[in-house]
């Protein structure tokens, strides 16, 4: 698929088949990510890759019941990591450049998953305490979007965007 066609094909799945994800997608999934820009290059996240069917079934409880959770194959939690934007950019670091860093990196991650014929859908709901315990993930780290990837279960519902002139501000 060009670029355009990822875009336009990715959409929110919330049901998942029961099919494994090939550890070369999984992979080339991990490598777009690790490509993702990133404040200084810092890259100021870490990312938890998740295929245990009883940590999917604790994040589900930590996300609310979110059931969908568990039925993808895996699920990378992206977290970000203010000690390693700190260590250039001081508090904007912290409260900006990690998160930011960590949500971009979770984008490349859904439109290569898209690309190589995957669903997915960005899951922000969740307890982050729940998320750290679930999975392991210390104190330090902030859990800021769960990504559960797998074939879809289901043909995806196609929902209206809203138009550009009421989403473009020109100035």
């Amino acid at each position: 698929m060009d670029f355009f066609e990822v875009v336009n094909e990715r959409h929110s799945m919330r049901a998942f088949a029961s099919q494994a994800v090939e550890e070369e997608k999984l992979q080339k999934i991990l490598e777009v990510a690790n490509q993702a820009p990133s404040a200084g290059n810092m890259q100021g996240y870490e990312i938890y890759l998740v295929k245990r069917e009883a940590h999917r079934k604790s994040l589900v409880r930590a996300a609310l019941n979110q059931e969908f959770i568990a039925e993808a194959p895996l699920t990378l939690v992206f977290c970000a990591n203010p000690a390693r934007s700190a260590a250039r950019y001081a508090q904007r670091g912290v409260r900006l450049y990690s998160l930011q860093d960590a949500t971009i990196a979770c984008t490349y991650a859904m439109l290569a998953a898209t690309a190589l014929g995957l669903s997915t859908v960005w899951v922000g709901a969740f307890e982050e305490q729940a998320v750290r315990e679930a999975v392991g993930i210390p104190p330090e780290l902030i859990p800021v979007a769960m990504l559960p990837i797998g074939y879809a279960g289901k043909k995806p519902r196609i929902t209206p965007r809203r138009a550009l002139n009421d989403l473009v501000h020109h100035v």
